[in-house]
Protein backbone atom coordinates (compact mmCIF):
# COMPACT_ATOMS: atom_id res chain seq x y z
CA UNK A 1 0.00 0.00 0.00
CA UNK A 2 1.36 3.41 -0.99
CA UNK A 3 1.90 6.33 1.37
CA UNK A 4 -1.07 8.11 -0.19
CA UNK A 5 -3.32 5.08 0.29
CA UNK A 6 -2.31 4.83 3.93
CA UNK A 7 -2.97 8.54 4.46
CA UNK A 8 -6.28 8.59 2.64
CA UNK A 9 -7.86 5.25 1.63
CA UNK A 10 -10.51 5.31 -1.08
CA UNK A 11 -13.10 3.52 1.06
CA UNK A 12 -14.70 5.98 3.43
CA UNK A 13 -14.77 4.98 7.10
CA UNK A 14 -18.45 5.67 7.84
CA UNK A 15 -18.93 6.79 11.43
CA UNK A 16 -22.01 6.70 13.65
CA UNK A 17 -22.27 10.45 13.17
CA UNK A 18 -22.39 9.96 9.39
CA UNK A 19 -25.23 7.45 9.80
CA UNK A 20 -27.17 9.81 12.09
CA UNK A 21 -26.71 12.73 9.71
CA UNK A 22 -27.77 10.54 6.81
CA UNK A 23 -30.95 9.47 8.62
CA UNK A 24 -31.76 13.13 9.31
CA UNK A 25 -31.54 13.80 5.59
CA UNK A 26 -34.12 11.16 4.74
CA UNK A 27 -37.66 12.43 5.16
CA UNK A 28 -40.54 10.31 6.42
CA UNK A 29 -40.74 7.14 8.48
CA UNK A 30 -37.83 4.74 8.09
CA UNK A 31 -38.90 1.14 7.70
CA UNK A 32 -35.57 -0.61 7.29
CA UNK A 33 -36.09 -2.45 4.05
CA UNK A 34 -33.19 -3.23 1.72
CA UNK A 35 -34.08 -0.12 -0.27
CA UNK A 36 -34.15 2.06 2.84
CA UNK A 37 -30.86 0.67 4.06
CA UNK A 38 -29.29 1.32 0.66
CA UNK A 39 -30.48 4.92 0.80
CA UNK A 40 -29.13 5.36 4.32
CA UNK A 41 -25.81 3.84 3.31
CA UNK A 42 -25.45 5.99 0.21
CA UNK A 43 -26.33 9.16 2.10
CA UNK A 44 -23.98 8.23 4.95
CA UNK A 45 -21.24 7.56 2.44
CA UNK A 46 -21.66 11.05 1.02
CA UNK A 47 -21.47 12.52 4.51
CA UNK A 48 -18.34 10.51 5.25
CA UNK A 49 -16.63 11.56 2.05
CA UNK A 50 -17.57 15.19 2.66
CA UNK A 51 -16.14 14.95 6.18
CA UNK A 52 -12.93 13.45 4.83
CA UNK A 53 -12.69 16.10 2.11
CA UNK A 54 -12.80 18.75 4.79
CA UNK A 55 -10.15 17.11 6.94
CA UNK A 56 -7.59 15.70 4.48
CA UNK A 57 -4.95 18.23 3.49
CA UNK A 58 -2.90 18.88 0.38
CA UNK A 59 0.16 17.44 2.11
CA UNK A 60 -1.65 14.08 2.44
CA UNK A 61 -2.26 13.56 -1.28
CA UNK A 62 0.32 15.73 -3.06
CA UNK A 63 3.14 14.39 -5.17
CA UNK A 64 6.32 15.46 -3.39
CA UNK A 65 8.62 14.73 -6.34
CA UNK A 66 7.87 17.65 -8.64
CA UNK A 67 9.40 18.27 -12.04
CA UNK A 68 10.07 21.99 -12.23
CA UNK A 69 11.96 24.48 -14.39
CA UNK A 70 13.58 27.89 -13.98
CA UNK A 71 12.66 31.15 -15.72
CA UNK A 72 15.54 30.78 -18.16
CA UNK A 73 14.87 27.14 -19.08
CA UNK A 74 14.44 26.89 -22.90
CA UNK A 75 10.93 25.91 -24.02
CA UNK A 76 12.39 23.06 -26.09
CA UNK A 77 13.86 21.56 -22.92
CA UNK A 78 10.55 22.03 -21.10
CA UNK A 79 8.63 20.28 -23.88
CA UNK A 80 11.06 17.35 -23.77
CA UNK A 81 10.74 17.15 -19.97
CA UNK A 82 6.93 17.10 -20.11
CA UNK A 83 6.85 14.55 -22.95
CA UNK A 84 9.41 12.21 -21.35
CA UNK A 85 7.65 12.16 -17.99
CA UNK A 86 4.11 12.20 -19.43
CA UNK A 87 3.06 15.30 -17.50
CA UNK A 88 0.92 18.18 -18.70
CA UNK A 89 2.35 21.00 -16.62
CA UNK A 90 5.38 22.14 -14.60
CA UNK A 91 5.92 24.92 -12.05
CA UNK A 92 8.47 27.62 -12.82
CA UNK A 93 10.69 28.21 -9.81
CA UNK A 94 12.72 31.27 -8.80
CA UNK A 95 16.30 30.80 -7.60
CA UNK A 96 14.93 31.31 -4.08
CA UNK A 97 12.67 28.26 -4.44
CA UNK A 98 9.44 30.26 -4.64
CA UNK A 99 6.90 29.59 -7.39
CA UNK A 100 7.11 32.21 -10.14
CA UNK A 101 4.51 30.72 -12.46
CA UNK A 102 3.36 27.53 -14.15
CA UNK A 103 3.56 26.19 -17.68
CA UNK A 104 0.90 23.88 -19.06
CA UNK A 105 0.14 22.43 -22.49
CA UNK A 106 -2.32 25.31 -22.82
CA UNK A 107 0.56 27.80 -22.51
CA UNK A 108 2.43 26.05 -25.32
CA UNK A 109 -0.67 26.14 -27.53
CA UNK A 110 -1.17 29.80 -26.73
CA UNK A 111 2.47 30.50 -27.51
CA UNK A 112 2.23 29.02 -30.99
CA UNK A 113 -1.13 30.66 -31.67
CA UNK A 114 -3.46 27.64 -31.65
CA UNK A 115 -5.65 28.49 -28.65
CA UNK A 116 -8.70 27.23 -30.50
CA UNK A 117 -7.29 23.78 -31.22
CA UNK A 118 -9.01 21.23 -28.99
CA UNK A 119 -7.42 18.04 -30.35
CA UNK A 120 -4.09 16.87 -31.71
CA UNK A 121 -5.61 16.71 -35.19
CA UNK A 122 -6.73 20.32 -34.75
CA UNK A 123 -3.14 21.31 -34.05
CA UNK A 124 -1.89 19.33 -37.07
CA UNK A 125 -4.55 20.94 -39.26
CA UNK A 126 -3.50 24.42 -38.15
CA UNK A 127 0.15 23.58 -38.78
CA UNK A 128 -0.67 22.31 -42.29
CA UNK A 129 -2.66 25.44 -43.09
CA UNK A 130 0.38 27.50 -42.16
CA UNK A 131 2.65 25.23 -44.24
CA UNK A 132 4.90 24.38 -41.34
CA UNK A 133 5.07 23.74 -37.65
CA UNK A 134 4.09 26.86 -35.76
CA UNK A 135 6.09 25.66 -32.75
CA UNK A 136 9.19 26.98 -34.51
CA UNK A 137 8.02 30.48 -33.61
CA UNK A 138 8.65 29.85 -29.89
CA UNK A 139 11.75 27.68 -30.18
CA UNK A 140 14.05 30.40 -28.86
CA UNK A 141 11.83 31.43 -25.95
CA UNK A 142 12.35 30.68 -22.26
CA UNK A 143 10.01 29.51 -19.53
CA UNK A 144 9.54 33.07 -18.31
CA UNK A 145 8.25 34.08 -21.75
CA UNK A 146 5.29 31.69 -21.91
CA UNK A 147 4.46 30.81 -18.30
CA UNK A 148 1.21 31.79 -16.62
CA UNK A 149 2.02 34.11 -13.75
CA UNK A 150 1.32 34.55 -10.95
CA UNK A 151 0.65 30.88 -10.40
CA UNK A 152 -2.31 29.75 -8.34
CA UNK A 153 -0.85 27.89 -5.35
CA UNK A 154 -2.15 26.32 -2.16
CA UNK A 155 -0.61 25.77 1.25
CA UNK A 156 0.17 22.30 2.53
CA UNK A 157 -2.77 22.50 4.97
CA UNK A 158 -5.34 23.49 2.35
CA UNK A 159 -8.16 20.93 2.42
CA UNK A 160 -8.94 18.64 -0.48
CA UNK A 161 -12.42 20.14 -0.62
CA UNK A 162 -10.96 23.63 -1.10
CA UNK A 163 -8.58 22.41 -3.79
CA UNK A 164 -11.42 20.76 -5.70
CA UNK A 165 -13.27 24.06 -5.57
CA UNK A 166 -10.23 25.93 -6.91
CA UNK A 167 -9.90 23.49 -9.82
CA UNK A 168 -13.51 24.02 -10.79
CA UNK A 169 -13.54 27.78 -10.29
CA UNK A 170 -10.25 28.48 -12.08
CA UNK A 171 -10.61 25.70 -14.68
CA UNK A 172 -7.13 24.36 -13.96
CA UNK A 173 -5.84 20.81 -13.63
CA UNK A 174 -2.99 21.13 -11.15
CA UNK A 175 -1.82 23.40 -8.37
CA UNK A 176 1.63 23.73 -6.76
CA UNK A 177 1.74 23.22 -2.99
CA UNK A 178 3.95 25.58 -0.98
CA UNK A 179 5.07 25.95 2.60
CA UNK A 180 4.33 29.08 4.63
CA UNK A 181 7.35 30.78 3.03
CA UNK A 182 6.07 30.20 -0.50
CA UNK A 183 8.61 27.49 -1.36
CA UNK A 184 7.50 24.61 -3.58
CA UNK A 185 7.05 21.33 -1.68
CA UNK A 186 4.69 19.38 -3.94
CA UNK A 187 1.89 19.43 -6.47
CA UNK A 188 -1.73 18.26 -6.50
CA UNK A 189 -3.44 17.38 -9.78
CA UNK A 190 -7.07 16.91 -10.71
CA UNK A 191 -6.26 13.20 -11.03
CA UNK A 192 -5.30 13.16 -7.33
CA UNK A 193 -8.70 14.63 -6.45
CA UNK A 194 -10.53 12.13 -8.64
CA UNK A 195 -8.51 9.25 -7.22
CA UNK A 196 -9.51 9.95 -3.64
CA UNK A 197 -12.76 11.87 -3.98
CA UNK A 198 -14.45 10.61 -7.16
CA UNK A 199 -17.88 11.94 -6.25
CA UNK A 200 -16.65 15.52 -5.75
CA UNK A 201 -16.14 16.07 -9.47
CA UNK A 202 -19.49 14.54 -10.44
CA UNK A 203 -21.82 16.68 -8.38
Amino acid sequence: MSEKERAFPLKADISDEDIIEAMKDISGYLDITPGDFKEVYQTAYRHAMSRIASSVKAKNIMTAKVFSVKRDTPVEEIAELMAKNIISGVPVIEESGKVAGIISERDFLSGIGVDGAKTMMGIIADCLKNKGCMAISIRDLKAGDIMTSPAITVLENTTVSEIAGIFNEKNINRVPVTDSEGNLIGIVSRADILRYLPFREKQ
